[in-house]
């Protein structure tokens, strides 16, 4: 697809995700500039998913307002909705996300129980 400048899309950077500007087309790779967010990334370490004891917990921020970046031109999506305000679409993917975490806690916790269950009623016997 043939993506001009002014153009509206959804870019997924990392582990977040972002509606966008399209800046300038470099064959396949798009500048684009950062106008909200839709999925706050991920924390902690990526190649140690779930994992604590790790040397660094990454903290990562959405990226900023306005940041500009490169990104494959095949991996964008068009966007045709409202744009939000940036701020709130931050607040809003943020809560999205430790929604998520929360429920994959208790799932986590709920899972645990089973687990235990299993573990008494077959080994203890």
């Amino acid at each position: 697809m043939m993506w001009n400048p002014g153009d509206i899309v959804r870019v997924t950077q990392k582990t977040g995700e972002y509606i966008t500007e399209v800046l300038e087309n470099h064959d396949s790779k798009l500048l684009v500039k950062v106008l909200a967010v839709t999925k706050f990334p991920t924390q902690g370490d990526l190649h140690t998913s779930f994992e604590l004891d790790v040397p660094l917990f990454h903290q990562r921020p959405a990226l900023s307002y306005q940041e500009k970046f490169m990104c494959p031109s095949n991996a964008v999506m068009r966007y045709s909705g409202a744009i939000p305000d940036y701020k709130e679409s931050v607040r809003i993917a943020m809560e999205r996300e430790m929604e998520k975490l929360k429920k994959m806690s208790l799932w986590a916790q709920r899972c645990l129980v089973e687990l235990e269950a299993m573990h008494k009623e077959t080994f203890t016997k």
